[in-house]
């Protein structure tokens, strides 16, 4: 494993499980300290405890603007700053253009683009204060193209996440915030392998994708590594796609 994240200090959100919990490991196993964060405040105390070095399992509602400034200010105080933001936390509902609800429209929004601005809104400056870094946006290849023709409040806020993403790249760009987003496809985790075991879903998606298979938590965590580190010093604004050849179709 490469040492590239030694010294610096990076804050994850959504990480109780799944994608989160692969990028918490990957980024500690490279050095860095992490700050685990969710709504599980248990569940990110624990996984803090598991990983090398010192890292903080804290509770975050990503849609809390209050919650947001507190944190990064224990982060800065207590950490000496804060050069890494992956803004991970994200829902989605199975709904259409038309079964979407206000209801659940709202929700995604909020969890899923909302706190990715109110991440990059108070991570950023923090980051600048601490000499640069890098912040990245879990977005999605459904921020892309229009998948299934389903998840359209996700669709709607992963297309945010990625337009978001570089016109904060080019706000700091000068100041030294990298700000790049990052496209998964089809990622088997202990929730998706529930959902869509034996699915026509499933197949479709295998199918759909030129490598043949479902990707890993792994390797999106890999791809996370390598944009928080300076092997991306000259990559902001840019989308990289951890997808198994899907949108090359």
């Amino acid at each position: 494993m490469q040492d590239r994240c030694a010294e610096k200090v990076a804050l994850v959100t959504g990480a109780a499980g799944g994608i989160g919990e692969a990028i918490v490991r990957r980024l500690a196993a490279e050095g860095a300290t992490v700050v685990v964060t969710d709504l599980d405040a248990d569940r990110c105390e624990k996984l803090a405890g598991e990983v090398p070095g010192n890292a903080l399992g804290r509770r975050l509602d990503v849609t809390d603007e209050t919650a947001w400034e507190a944190l990064v200010t224990e982060v800065t105080e207590r950490l000496g700053g804060l050069s890494v933001l992956v803004n991970n936390a994200g829902i989605a509902t199975m709904n259409t253009v038309e079964t979407e609800t206000q209801e659940t429209w709202d929700r995604v929004i909020g969890v899923t683009q909302t706190g990715v601005w109110l991440g990059m809104k108070h991570g950023g400056p923090a980051i600048e204060r601490t000499g640069g870094g890098s912040i990245v946006n879990v977005a999605s290849i459904f921020g892309t193209v229009g998948g299934f023709g389903a998840q359209f409040s996700y669709h709607a806020a992963k297309g945010a996440v990625r337009l978001m993403t570089k016109n904060a790249a080019l706000h700091w760009a000068k100041r030294g915030v990298r700000v790049n987003s990052l496209h998964p496809g089809f990622i088997e985790t202990p929730l998706s392998r529930e959902l869509w075991r034996g699915t026509p879903r499933l197949t479709a998606m295998i199918e759909g994708t030129p490598l043949g298979r479902l990707g890993t938590t792994a390797e999106v965590a890999a791809a996370v590594a390598f944009l928080a580190s300076d092997d991306a010093g000259f990559m902001t604004g840019s989308e990289l796609y951890v997808d198994g050849g899907w949108t090359a179709r």
